[in-house]
């Protein structure tokens, strides 16, 4: 792979989590990161996911959901037992994982923060979700990513 490697893909070798990345040209006037990043893989809105930093009960939680749908922010303060949740500031999003946003990936973040992920993963057999920088997505198994992330699954997206 000619592209530079980020803190997922050098975490997911060292944990021999078998990954596929796919580069894509980034369209800096795109409206949505991950709608932009389906259409320019060709992939299913709802195969590929999108990494959200929110805050509950003033802990960062991270949620990830398909770029097709929302984030409930209800239904992601209830997987983890919190009561209120809203979205984080971008700053301190980015300062905590050590990704930028738009390219934010659950897997390598800087800080260990509780991860959910939206049950609808596991209906797929890959799903994507960010390298850890704009025009890098990674392809895995659900189950691999469950894992590497210590996440939990929970029904967290509204469509």
């Amino acid at each position: 792979m000619a592209s530079k490697g980020t803190p997922a893909t050098a975490l997911l070798t060292r944990a021999k989590v078998t990954f596929t990345p796919h580069t894509y040209e980034v369209d800096p006037r795109a409206a949505s990161y991950g709608e932009a990043a389906a259409a320019a893989l060709g992939v299913d809105p709802a195969r590929l996911f999108k990494t959200l930093v929110t805050t509950v009960d003033g802990k960062l939680t991270v949620g990830v959901v398909p770029v097709s749908s929302s984030l409930d922010l209800k239904a992601l303060a209830a997987a983890v037992g919190g009561k209120r949740a809203a979205m984080a500031e971008p700053a301190a999003a980015e300062r905590a994982t050590g990704y930028v946003t738009g390219g934010i990936s659950p897997v390598g973040q800087r800080s260990r923060l509780p991860i959910v992920i939206d049950a609808s993963a596991s209906g797929f057999e890959t799903m994507f979700v960010s390298g850890g920088r704009r025009g890098l997505q990674i392809e895995l198994a659900p189950d691999d990513l469950v894992q590497v992330t210590d996440a939990v699954l929970a029904d967290i997206a509204t469509h």
